[in-house]
């Protein structure tokens, strides 16, 4: 009987997908992309000053090895032969950054975290041309800000009509990019100078960290990176596809600490230890580009949501680089092979998504679970005229307003719980509208669905709301792991691989959910232009820096300082004349 089943499940294609809060192993039959088995391990987050986010590289490599494991032990109790995975994808969270020895295999300072999206506490890092750009913030949506100064210092250096940086990279210049995180390292912390000068340094995001450690460490391991995740350093040009030598300058960083840039899925080598010892590890990409993969967007003009803290929208633009005149990034999309063409995407984000559910459940207490919202939501079917604009730190993109605050407005006697609650998640596709506007005026390509993905998909009333504002159908898939579904049909497409086909008329057919627009266009539209009535209000709220994060000693002013003093000895003056003790 088990071998019978064994048989039937063919080649099996396993994902590490590696993210700010946790990781997970999963294992996927790569004809029928079944998910078969998979473990998580939470990761812990340090937070050694206010503003700075790490994690420890020794704990995540750990946890990898952890998830491994236990899936394996998993698809034993199953009885799946795990000598049936054929190799291993990976995926990760794009932009944090890891300097280690090469010799001992030691990482010379905590990973400096980047973000999964901007969050509320974000403030917004601004760039030379006077747009603006979300700073950073990891899972738990704080931002990594030590990078502040070093962005101010650089941006000083960028001529005003030669934005070099975006030209060749599509980024603007960011404390969200690896590039300034590893030049604060190289300016900050002596034992990474120390090793560069010693020829012991290597730099990577996590997907480096990993293969190199999990293909030998220090006895051969393979030091690379695939395009995707070399596109998110700012020292990669994306159109000669390698490392660019004026960038490097620019920032001050050794070409040589660099990792040895690969296409997305080829086998970059073999894992040397655990349970899976021998397996090629054969596919690698940012975890959005990994999403992207794995809802199958390989034409031009496909794009796939992912909801979560924020939301991630990305848009396949083909061969073509597109530069967006609305706020957007340019970034790669992927490259499935050594010698296959190379696929840029646009790329947008929502800062708050999850987050303002989390908002109203933590700071309001409306709701005491965030899939409380839902049923909220459906009570009363309608916002009632309410429009909750959740710029907690500014307005991101298309608007790059740092000014905006949060505002719900449109209130009357009548609104209550219910109708904030809808109107919170409108608010979200709202806003998911407005970066897909964006897209379709960079590209010129109307959208004809919007695939997605990601944990606030399960709300039904969120994705029929999200097709009835943007008016095109929103599909979701019904198998919800698309990032580690891309990882590992880059892994198991590989050649000298060949287990997973990535021709169209070979890909499986995954079942999905689809929801119509209910609405008529022109009540879409009559929504659509009072929220943006409504962004509108919240702009201007903050005039300067200083009006909410100046110093808070109250002698800060000379004249407070006087008053508040000659208060005090009048107050003292009179008790002590009219004799109270």
């Amino acid at each position: 009987m088990a071998a019978a089943k064994k048989a039937v499940l063919g080649p099996l294609v396993g994902a590490v997908d590696q993210g700010t809060s946790s990781t997970r192993f999963l294992v996927f039959n790569s004809k029928t992309a079944e998910l078969l088995s998979h473990h998580q391990v939470e990761i812990k987050q340090e937070f050694p000053r206010e503003g700075w986010v790490e994690q420890d590289p020794k704990e995540i490599l750990q946890s990898v090895y952890e998830c491994i494991e236990k899936t394996c032990e998993k698809l034993g109790q199953l009885n799946i032969d795990i000598s049936n995975i054929k190799a291993i994808g990976v995926s990760n969270q794009r932009e944090t950054t890891v300097v280690w020895d090469k010799l001992t295999g030691e990482p010379l300072y905590n990973a400096v975290a980047a973000p999964v999206s901007p969050g509320p506490s974000d403030p917004v890092a601004v760039v030379p041309s006077g747009s603006s750009v979300p700073a950073a913030g990891a899972s738990s949506v704080w931002l990594d800000l030590r990078t502040q100064s070093t962005v101010e210092n650089l941006s000083k250096r960028i001529p005003g009509n030669n934005n070099f940086v975006k030209s060749k990279t599509g980024l603007p210049l960011s404390t969200y990019f690896s590039a300034v995180k590893l030049r604060w390292l190289l300016d900050n912390v002596r034992k990474v100078q120390k090793a560069v000068e010693e020829d012991r340094a290597l730099f990577g995001t996590i997907d480096s960290w990993l293969i190199w450690s999990l293909t030998g460490g220090a006895n051969g391991g393979v030091h690379c990176t695939d395009v995707t995740n070399a596109s998110r350093t700012m020292l990669f040009n994306i159109h000669s596809l390698e490392w660019d030598k004026e960038l490097c300058e620019f920032f001050e960083i050794p070409m040589k600490v660099l990792p040895n840039v690969r296409s997305s899925s080829e086998i970059y080598g073999l894992m040397k230890a655990g349970a899976l010892e021998g397996v090629p590890i054969s596919g690698c990409l940012g975890d959005q580009s990994a999403a992207l993969v794995g809802q199958m967007c390989f034409q031009d003009g496909q794009a796939k949501n992912t909801y979560g803290t924020g939301c991630f929208l990305l848009c396949n633009t083909g061969r073509k680089c597109v530069f967006s005149e609305h706020g957007l990034l340019t970034t790669v999309a992927y490259k499935l092979g050594r010698d296959k063409p190379v696929y840029y995407a646009l790329e947008g984000s929502v800062a708050i998504a999850g987050a303002v559910i989390r908002w109203l459940r933590d700071n309001l207490g409306i709701i005491k679970s965030s899939e409380e919202i839902e049923k909220l939501a459906k009570e009363v079917g309608t916002s009632y005229g309410c429009y909750f604009v959740p710029a907690f730190s500014g307005l991101y993109a298309p608007y790059w307003e740092p000014s905006a605050r949060g505002i719900i407005c449109g209130l009357t006697q009548f609104t209550n719980k219910c109708h904030i609650a809808f109107a919170a998640l409108e608010a979200v596709c709202f806003q998911t509208r407005e970066i897909l506007d964006a897209m379709n005026r960079d590209c010129g390509i109307p959208l004809s669905h919007l695939q997605v993905d990601g944990g606030m998909t399960n709300n039904k009333i969120l994705m029929q709301l999200q097709a009835d504002i943007l008016y095109i159908p929103v599909v979701k898939p019904s198998m919800p792991e698309t990032t580690a579904l891309g990882a590992a049909m880059a892994a198991g497409a590989a050649e000298g691989v060949g287990v997973w086909s990535l021709e169209p008329e070979d890909l499986s057919a995954v079942t999905m959910e689809r929801f119509e627009p209910q609405i008529n266009a022109e009540e879409s539209e009559i929504r659509y232009s009072t929220w943006k009535k409504a962004v509108m209000k919240s702009v201007g709220w903050v005039t300067t820096q200083s009006s909410e994060s100046g110093d808070p000693s109250i002698f800060c002013s000379l004249p407070l300082g006087f008053f508040i003093v000659s208060s005090m000895v009048m107050l003292i003056g009179a008790r002590y004349i009219s004799g109270i003790p």
